[in-house]
């Protein structure tokens, strides 16, 4: 058994007496429909042949009662089949749901890289509906086509073997045509589910950005966008749909062919007096009751693919393994100092062959305030990113507090790092929702603390309903520095012994950086600091400034003494204080 039938299988295990009592009611429907062309047969032959009107009626009345009686359970084997059958498969998509979100969680910066939210979403909603469709109808269907199928098999053999071959004989030929068609179909449904997954790509990429969309003007070009990837859906869809009727319209001439086959031959052998009127009454009902176990079959098939090829995808995702997590020995930090130190790294993205950087050696001791600048693209936020481990390095080691990054847990490191970042990311919800994100146990006093300290309080209260107003999706409802102070207010609340402030005012206007540039010097105070600084006015006063280039740690000094030595960076900031100058700082 494969590693992907044994998952799909391990959804069924919590859920066994629910599928058990399922199948159950499931065979007991599929037994019951076998049951009436029986009947029916007994009356033709039997009652109305051998009693007269007076006699047969109690009987026939006797039938109805007992027919009434077998409708009743077969109505109530069907609510139970697609009621709870129904809440199985939903039950199934939650666990499915719940697995493939926990694992996007352990999946590093690396994997999100190089995907489109919109092409995740499509795998944790669309590609779910289908499998858990599979997952409930699936055997639901083969155990009712199979009892139909077999049961009434026999049952047309006792009525007379001859018509029985003749109708069997268009049966193989319904499989060969299911089969030929199954791997055009598979291709079609993973067509769809890779377009729907593009369409939802490109939807989630218009709404993020739609302030930009609106202030270019762009609204045409990006419905021509849209309407670009619908016509490839419509397509996809017109070739699956292609398939469907070449199924469907095949499935009704096997149906009318084997129909007039009983018609002709059974007339036929009425003539020669081989079978009664009754009896072929009674094949024409069971072949009807034949077709539909086929019918469902044929239609298993096109769910089957559905279903499989969202599984596939969801598969997919759950085989990819996190590439950064924790060693199996790895430890919990308590007490942390805060002293860093980079012992020979060097990082490459995966998808590359060039080095970021290579040969970074720096310690920074407990509490020390240090800044990095150099040109753009030379790995300054990448170096940072290292520290959190949201990369792994390439080459060499990350110590902390004298241990290797490695071997300390994941959730333990990061809950001693705070990040601030030129992007705020806040969530929808209220302003205490996303300062209390910061620590998730926060009383309300903490939180107004945390504001406090971060310089937001008073912008605060002067929102309509102070802490607990809606700040609208990531925040739109509030200015940048607004922003910004919030998301020092969630770090303050953290309160981590170790912070990394990623441009974090380079977006800002001049008043705005100014409050939020005391906001982070008092965040700051006596805690391992790492400033990487797109405006170099704003880390004068750092303990040790490093440039970085391409080549590494190039120069490393106090603004002073870098300014002296006339070198790189006396050039970035002779850049900087001239741009400075034109934009009006």
């Amino acid at each position: 058994m494969s590693r992907k039938t044994k998952k799909i299988l391990s959804y069924y295990r919590p859920y066994i007496g629910l599928f058990t009592a399922d199948m159950f009611f499931a065979l007991l429907a599929s037994a019951i429909s076998l049951v009436y062309p029986m009947i029916v047969r007994y009356i033709t032959n039997d009652i109305l042949v051998n009693y007269d009107i007076s006699e047969s009626a109690p009987v026939i009345i006797k039938l109805l009662i007992a027919m009434l009686g077998l409708a009743a359970l077969e109505y109530l084997s069907t609510f139970f089949t697609t009621y709870k059958g129904h809440m199985m498969g939903a039950k199934m998509e939650y666990d499915m749901r719940n697995d493939i979100f926990e694992h996007y969680q352990k999946l590093s910066f690396s994997f999100y890289d190089n995907q489109k939210t919109g092409q995740l979403m499509t795998r944790i909603t669309n590609d779910l509906f289908d499998v858990t469709e599979l997952c409930h109808h699936g055997p639901e269907d083969i155990i009712i086509s199979l009892i139909k199928f077999v049961g009434a098999f026999f049952i047309l053999i006792q009525i007379n073997l001859p018509l029985t071959l003749i109708v069997f004989a268009f049966i193989p030929i319904m499989f060969f045509f299911a089969m030929f068609m199954r791997k055009r179909m598979s291709r079609a449904f993973r067509r769809n589910r890779e377009r729907i997954a593009d369409i939802n790509a490109g939807i989630e990429d218009n709404l993020s950005g739609i302030r930009v969309v609106k202030s270019f003007a762009n609204e045409s070009v990006e419905m021509g966008k849209f309407r670009e990837g619908n016509d490839r859906f419509v397509d996809s869809k017109r070739n699956s749909y292609w398939n469907m009727a070449l199924f469907h319209s095949g499935l009704t001439l096997f149906t009318a062919l084997i129909n007039i086959a009983v018609i002709a031959g059974g007339g036929l052998f009425i003539a020669h007096e081989i079978i009664n009127v009754g009896d072929l009454l009674t094949f024409l009902l069971y072949v009807n009751t034949l077709v539909d176990p086929v019918k469902k079959l044929i239609n298993f098939t096109e769910q089957f693919q559905n279903g499989m090829s969202g599984f596939n995808r969801f598969y997919e995702i759950l085989e990819i393994e996190p590439d950064i997590v924790d060693r199996p020995d790895a430890i919990e930090i308590e007490d942390v100092k805060g002293t860093i130190e980079f012992q020979n790294v060097s990082f490459k993205y995966n998808d590359t062959t060039d080095n970021v950087f290579k040969n970074i050696n720096l310690k920074v001791d407990a509490g020390e305030y240090i800044a990095l600048v150099g040109s753009s693209g030379v790995g300054k936020t990448t170096m940072c990113s290292l520290i959190p481990r949201f990369y792994e390095v390439t080459e060499g080691k990350i110590t902390l507090d004298g241990i290797d990054i490695r071997d300390i847990k994941l959730k333990s490191l990061r809950k001693n790092i705070g990040i601030v970042q030129q992007d705020v990311y806040l969530f929808s919800g209220t302003v205490l929702d996303n300062i209390r994100y910061g620590k998730a146990d926060a009383t309300e006093e903490e939180i107004i603390m945390a504001a406090k300290n971060a310089n937001a309080h008073d912008f605060i209260m002067e929102l309509a309903d102070g802490y607990h107003t809606d700040i609208g999706q990531r925040g739109v409802k509030l200015s940048g520095g607004q922003k910004q102070r919030l998301s020092i207010a969630r770090v303050f609340l953290k309160n981590p012994p170790i912070l990394i402030f990623d441009e974090a005012t380079s977006s800002l206007d001049n008043e705005s950086e100014k409050v939020v540039q005391e906001s982070l010097e008092k965040l700051a105070k006596g805690r391992t600091t790492f400033v990487i600084a797109h405006r170099l006015s704003t880390i004068k006063n750092a303990r040790r400034i490093l440039v970085l280039t391409q080549e590494g740690i190039k120069e490393s000094g106090t603004h002073e003494e870098l300014l002296a030595k006339n070198g790189v960076y006396a050039g970035l900031y002779r850049l900087s204080y001239s741009n400075q100058e034109l934009n009006g700082y």
